[in-house]
């Protein structure tokens, strides 16, 4: 349902399920938010549960240490008890353990939006309907098309080096391995870049310029509805949450 949605309708949503988790401070809603997002993720975005676990990693890690002052030193930190007195937390429930499943909640709803979201149509979208100036419009493109090339580029060259060492492909480079590499990838990088500025100048993109363009998607009844639909239940999260555990 996410992936066919309108970018820009899908980015309004996940803001304001983002600004909610900011603003609310309750363990339930944060966990329920938490929730939500992963079951958006595995069964409408089709993320693999071993995946989805991968990428969760970086968050928890971020509010590990939230989550291990609270539960495990039963202690909080000046940031999470003013956190709590700013927003009207309740003293039954400890500060730490809101903050960490705040931050799980926020990046499972960013995931959302990047996993369910082309590259290409968000910025496209961008430049027809919000005005995004058309220099600035392709260079994103170029970057994130850039970062998997760079990617697949560097696995080419440790296959190659491997083949002629004579050895296995290990899993992770080891430390020389990466400094050798280093130099080859930034020469691609830089070179990938020199095309990036001559496809530039073919196009003619130069700021103040008429520039036509094909016809995009447009926002659908069936996308406002969805959106609607996302800030009823946003809505009925927030009513739903005991109030007790704020």
């Amino acid at each position: 349902m996410l992936i066919s949605m309108h970018p820009l309708p899908k980015l309004v949503l996940c803001l304001l399920w983002i600004v909610a988790a900011l603003v609310v401070f309750r363990l339930s809603f944060q966990i329920a938010l938490f929730a939500v997002a992963t079951l958006v993720l595995l069964f409408d975005a089709r993320i693999p549960l071993r995946r989805l676990l991968g990428l969760m990693v970086p968050f928890a890690l971020f509010g590990f240490g939230f989550l291990t002052t609270s539960v495990l030193f039963r202690a909080e930190s000046g940031f999470a008890v003013l956190m709590a007195q700013e927003q009207g937390g309740a003293p039954e429930v400890a500060p730490g353990l809101v903050l960490f499943f705040r931050v799980m909640a926020c990046g499972m709803i960013s995931a959302v939006f990047a996993l369910t979201t082309d590259p290409g149509q968000f910025v496209r979208a961008l430049m027809q309907h919000l005005r995004l100036p058309a220099p600035m419009g392709f260079a994103l493109m170029q970057a994130m098309h850039m970062v998997p090339d760079l990617r697949a580029e560097l696995l080419q060259m440790r296959m190659a080096r491997a083949i002629r060492l004579g050895r296995p492909l290990r899993r992770v480079p080891t430390p020389p391995e990466a400094l050798a590499l280093a130099i080859p990838l930034l020469a691609y990088a830089i070179r990938r870049a020199t095309r990036a500025a001559l496809s530039f100048e073919a196009r003619g993109l130069r700021p103040g310029r008429v520039r036509s363009q094909l016809p995009q998607a447009q926002i659908s009844r069936a996308d406002w509805m969805r959106l609607f639909a996302g800030i009823g239940g946003l809505a009925l999260l927030l009513a739903m949450a005991p109030q007790g555990l704020t």
